[in-house]
């Protein structure tokens, strides 16, 4: 492996300008295809396999005319002084409805004095807008036209505002990006002491998440990847792209000073640090693209997404970046989880201030109302969503059922209300609006859905139940995400730990990586938990609301931090393995390797919590969320662990370290991570002269602690 990443690397440095001219060229081929590509679809929360996702379907076939997938947005008017039925601020709320009626796309409005859609007290009311497309299919002048509507409509006497997917996104820039891009800067002119050797990182990371970004536009709509994929994947990209070129860039300027020209110094940086570099970024791509095990295509969305701009940000760290430097050569040489609603905006967001009108003036439930669906007679097979009727003439016994469901639910405490039954046009099938007591996000409403999924409420009402919503639909994902984690884990450390076998050829490293890495997601987990879940530091890191951890952010952080502890074990464990292998004893290469590599691992680390942090600036909670919950993992990991626990341990182990039972060492393939090859010559005396160390040692005969 390093023989055949050297040969790459003195080539591309060789012929650097064609190098750099064929990734240009990529870039500016992503960017037109990009420009033609339509747009993103909205995030896919389906989730096969569940009961939420079951009575979705049957809704759809049963009743086509409520279109579950179109966008919507609640419209709430709250009196500031007397009541909504007042014959003037009637009258304004009667012209709004029939304005928002009017507007482009909209199929429906409801009319919130039809539907009794007031509140006891009779202060505020909210009527339901339904459009006729989705809400990535929504266009820009049905947005602007529902917010000029609700603008012209709020007054000093009425307070006019809207929730939902149809309301325009806040508009927000790249501020959160920038101000982690300036802050890896800073790290990497502080550790490189060149402006042009500090730039070169940025660059190559900048142009790595660029194809990336634009290859998921073009692939958005005929793979169906949704909107909040280019983040996080651009999230992920900067963070490694970094770090990679980082650690490539740092052995080539050691290598300068060690007395190499140019082309060797840049095989020899690609042939040791680029095969950390390559089987780093492969642990990071096993953990992203075992996401897919979990059965949620959101969540294999972005796991794939991410793991391209990885495998991005590998090529680039062993092509472009040799090729660059060929550039810049003199101066270098100087865990409750839910889904996020609109209870998690910001205050100052009109979905915000819309959801606490609703809870103040119908209660916290009416935010999240639950659907049931009810078919007679059918409570014997949960997994056919096909008609359970007699064709046209409809089931008449539905009705009845629908009717004894809903009286059965309406006498329960945890219920606020429910709405009557509406039969479909085949008369098989019921739906019911039923309204929990309690929030979307609360475990009594949770425990309020178990409840009605139960068996034994089920055959009571002889008829077959169904419960779907957004708050249903949490309680499935929440359920089988925790099913998901054991597989998960198990495939993901266990495919890494026979890699870092190979890496280290060693059992002992391994084992260790493995159980450093567990330590640090406990520590990520806990700190998102302390922070987003129980308020801890809420109002400086911006969390206005606490409360339930967004659904795949534990599972999304436990493979991306896998991938990233993997990282700094590679980097920093390669150099004092290479020490090792090159005759020094157990304990030297311990504070050699530490020596080469504790200035650059800090770094890396810096760089990519700077990165990571600065998405706690971002108005999406799953960004702001996972942005902090890898800081914080990363931060522990790369400085608690690796840099503290690591070689503590190794010291400790000894020459027992890196001891590999033989058949075991017979078994595993030589991918000779260190460069032994190198340093004895076999590129026809490019890299001839050694590293000082003993050529015995380096043909493998180890030294005896």
């Amino acid at each position: 492996m390093a023989t055949l990443l050297s040969r790459l690397g003195r080539f591309s440095f060789r012929r650097r300008r064609l190098v750099a001219l064929l990734w240009l060229a990529l870039l500016v081929g992503a960017a037109v295809l990009a420009g033609r590509a339509p747009a993103a679809p909205p995030n896919d929360f389906s989730m096969p396999g569940t009961e939420a996702q079951q009575a979705y379907d049957l809704l759809e076939q049963s009743f086509p005319e409520l279109n579950a997938d179109g966008a919507a947005a609640r419209v709430v008017f709250r009196a500031e002084d007397g009541k909504v039925t007042d014959a003037a601020t009637r009258g304004a709320i009667e012209d709004t409805v029939r304005a928002l009626g009017d507007g482009p796309q909209v199929v429906r409005v409801t009319d919130p004095f039809a539907t009794r859609s007031v509140s006891e007290d009779g202060t505020t009311a909210y009527a339901q807008v339904s459009y006729a497309v989705s809400a990535a299919e929504l266009e820009e002048d049905s947005r602007t036209a529902l917010q000029e509507t609700v603008e012209r409509a709020a007054s000093p006497e009425l307070s006019v505002e809207a929730g939902g997917n149809a309301v325009s996104a806040m508009p927000g820039g790249h501020s959160s990006e920038a101000v982690g891009l300036a802050v890896a800067a800073v790290v990497l002119v502080v550790t490189f002491g060149s402006l042009l050797a500090a730039g070169l990182p940025l660059l190559t990371a900048l142009l790595g998440v660029g194809v990336g970004a634009l290859a998921i536009k073009v692939l958005a709509a005929p793979l169906g990847l949704g909107a909040t994929t280019t983040s996080l994947a651009v999230m992920i990209g900067l963070a490694v792209g970094i770090d990679y070129a980082l650690f490539v860039v740092s052995r080539y300027r050691a290598e300068l000073a060690r007395g190499r020209d140019g082309t060797q110094a840049a095989g020899h940086a690609v042939g040791t640090a680029g095969s950390a570099v390559v089987f780093a970024g492969l642990t990071v791509v096993i953990a992203l693209a075992g996401l897919s095990v979990v059965g949620i295509p959101m969540l294999t969305q972005m796991g794939l997404a991410a793991a391209g701009t990885v495998v991005l940000a590998v090529l680039i760290a062993v092509t472009l970046v040799p090729a660059l430097l060929g550039v810049v050569a003199l101066p270098a040489a100087s865990l409750e989880t839910g889904l996020p609603g609109d209870d998690s905006k910001p205050v100052s967001t009109t979905q915000r201030r819309a959801y606490d009108l609703i809870a103040d003036g119908f209660g916290p439930g009416y935010n999240g109302p639950l659907t049931v669906v009810v078919q007679a007679g059918d409570t014997g097979d949960t997994g056919d969503t096909g008609d359970s009727g007699d064709g046209d003439g409809g089931d008449p016994g539905a009705a009845r059922a629908a009717e004894e469901v809903a009286g059965r639910i309406d006498g329960r405490d945890d219920v606020s209300a429910v709405g009557p039954p509406r039969l479909s046009a085949s008369g098989d099938t019921a739906v019911l609006n039923v309204v929990p007591a309690a929030s979307p996000g609360s475990t009594e409403t949770t425990d309020l859905v178990h409840a009605l999924r139960d068996p034994e409420f089920e055959r009571a009402s002889d008829a077959r139940v169904l419960v779907t919503g957004t708050t249903a639909m949490n309680a499935d994902v929440s359920q089988k995400l925790s099913d998901a984690l054991p597989p998960y884990l198990a495939l993901v450390v266990g495919l890494a730990f026979l890699l870092l076998i190979a890496v280290f050829r060693s059992l002992l490293v391994p084992l260790k990586a493995a159980l450093g890495f567990l330590l640090s997601v406990l520590a990520g987990l806990g700190a998102v938990v302390a922070v987003f879940q129980w308020g801890w530091l809420g109002s400086v890191l911006g969390v206005t609301e606490p409360g339930p951890i967004v659904s795949i952010m534990p599972i999304f952080m436990v493979g991306v931090v896998f991938g990233l502890a993997m990282d700094y074990e590679v980097f920093l464990v390669t150099r004092m393995r290479e020490a090792y292998v090159h005759g020094r004893s157990p304990k030297e290469s311990v504070v050699s390797g530490f020596e080469h590599s504790a200035r650059v691992v800090t770094a890396a680390a810096v760089v990519m919590v700077s990165v990571f942090a600065a998405f706690l600036g971002s108005e999406e909670q799953i960004l702001k969320t996972i942005g902090f919950g890898l800081a914080a993992a990363v931060l522990f990991d790369a400085f608690v662990v690796r840099m503290t626990l690591v070689p503590a341990v190794l010291a400790l182990l000894g020459r027992s370290a890196w001891w590999l039972p033989r058949r075991v060492d017979r078994l595993v393939p030589d991918l000779d991570i260190e460069g032994e090859r190198l340093g004895r010559g076999a590129h026809g005396g490019d890299d001839a002269a050694s590293d000082g160390e003993s050529v015995g040692a380096a043909a493998g005969r180890l030294p005896v602690n």
